[in-house]
Order: C-alpha cells, then sequence, then structure tokens
C-alpha cells in the first residue's frame, strides 16, 4: 500500500512539471542539516563543514 501511494505522488509531482527521477527522495536528503553547507534549522544555522552550530552575526 505504501509503495503504490509513494508511486502515485511521484506520478503526480512529475506530471506538475518536476523533471528530477525522484523528486521526494530528493527532498528527504534536502533535510539533512549537512547539505548544503549553512543550513538553517529549527535549532539555528547549522555549519556543515565545521559539523558545528553556528553563530549568524560575528564581532
Amino acid at each position: 500500500e505504501i509503495a503504490r501511494q509513494y508511486k502515485e505522488i511521484d506520478r503526480m509531482a512529475k506530471a506538475m512539471g518536476s523533471t528530477l527521477s525522484a523528486p521526494f527522495m530528493t527532498l528527504s536528503f534536502m533535510a539533512l542539516l549537512v547539505i548544503p553547507t549553512l543550513k538553517l534549522s529549527d535549532k539555528g544555522l547549522f555549519d556543515g563543514s565545521k559539523f558545528e552550530f553556528t553563530e549568524v552575526f560575528f564581532d
């Protein structure tokens, strides 16, 4: 059932113009804090290069 539903939303995303081969897989990876280098999360700004949260403003 889950696989059927996934195929359906994948088909709908492509019907709406997505050119990605797997649009929802791409979205799941974009949620990772380490992609891209700087990422804003609910806990603050995360620096993927240093693998730590960082300040927005520096002194």
